[in-house]
């Protein structure tokens, strides 16, 4: 883990999440630039997508904003377990932003084609650092097991796949998703962690701690080479940071 990583730590989930919001848009304030971010999915971004509606709607300029995601579930943009389509409901549909600053996965094909159609959408649209694609900032959570985007423990070698996404299996549903590998990941200029909850709390302990076990856990494995990494946690998932 990056000895340079930066940590914040908040009482509860929604100071996290407003939080997080007012660094987004204080690096579109320091920037006039185009940013790509690629988002995540889970309850901690939809808090931070609620809050971005409600209070920044009209403060960010969107039109500079292009949005991907590090991980989508193959389902249709509809589904109730589309990462897009919670996006969708809790801030795209609530902001005015142009349809082409949107680049979602597209879950409704087959999980290879839709590997092969992000690849493309994100080669076209990116630049490059050392061959791989350069996202701005890249959101992640993760999951009581470690997890990142869509890389669990019981496929680590999508960490270091030479690919820019490949497809990923969940290891009880058995569910495929496209996903982001570590070295795309780690190329990102910032990446931040967005975690909450005392489930969390033990592999997140491992791996600020450097413990032997986290090793296995593909979070701990998450490095950016020349970008910037902040873990924005709340109080029960802090709870056994020594």
């Amino acid at each position: 883990m990056n000895e340079n990583k930066e940590v914040k730590i908040f009482p509860n989930a929604q100071d996290l999440a407003e939080a997080f919001a007012f660094e987004l848009f204080q690096m579109t304030r320091s920037s006039k630039q185009r940013l790509d971010i690629a988002l995540s999915g889970g309850s901690t971004p939809k808090l931070l997508f609620e809050v971005l509606a409600n209070q920044y709607a009209n403060k960010i300029p969107w039109e500079r904003i292009h949005f991907w995601w590090g991980d989508e579930r193959c389902v249709s943009p509809t589904h109730k377990d589309s990462n897009f389509g919670m996006t969708q409901e809790f801030l795209l549909s609530k902001i005015n932003i142009d349809a082409d600053n949107i680049h979602r996965v597209k879950g409704e094909l087959p999980p290879e084609e839709a590997a092969a159609d992000y690849i493309l959408q994100i080669q076209s649209n990116l630049n490059e650092r050392e061959d791989w694609p350069v996202f701005d900032l890249i959101i992640l959570g993760m999951g009581d097991d470690g997890h990142t985007a869509s890389i669990f423990p019981h496929e680590m070698e999508l960490l270091t796949s030479d690919k820019i996404c490949e497809v990923a299996t969940h290891p009880e549903s058995g569910q495929k998703r496209v996903s982001l590998t570590g070295n795309v990941i780690n190329n990102a200029n910032r990446i931040y962690f967005l975690i909450s909850g005392k489930s969390k709390a033990k592999p997140l302990s491992a791996i600020m701690n450097n413990l032997k076990s986290a090793n296995k856990l593909p979070s701990y494995h998450i490095e950016p080479k020349q970008g910037q990494i902040i873990f924005f946690l709340d109080n029960p998932a802090a709870s056994e940071i020594s």
